[in-house]
C-alpha cells in the first residue's frame, strides 16, 4: 500500500513523504520557543539526507541511456 504524502502547512505536497513529513515537522517549529529550532533543523537536515540518498538520480541515468552512454 502505498501512503500518501503530507501536505505542508501550506497545503503544498512535494509528492516525497518522507520530505513532506520533515516539511511538516519544521513548519510546526514555528509555534514552538526559538531555544529548539536549532535541534529541528539539524533532524530536519539529517531527515532530508536520507531521503536524498534514499533516491536515485532516475533522470540522470535516464539522460546518460539516452546519450548512448552507460552510468558511471
Amino acid at each position: 500500500m502505498e501512503q500518501r504524502p503530507e501536505s505542508t502547512a501550506d497545503g503544498a505536497s512535494t509528492g516525497v513523504a518522507a520530505v513532506d513529513r520533515v516539511l511538516v515537522d519544521v513548519a510546526a517549529a514555528a509555534g514552538t520557543p526559538v531555544a529548539g529550532h536549532v535541534a529541528v533543523f539539524e533532524r530536519a537536515h539529517e531527515q532530508l539526507r536520507r531521503a536524498l540518498d534514499a533516491q536515485p538520480d532516475a533522470q540522470s541515468s535516464a539522460d546518460d541511456t539516452a546519450d548512448g552512454e552507460q552510468g558511471a
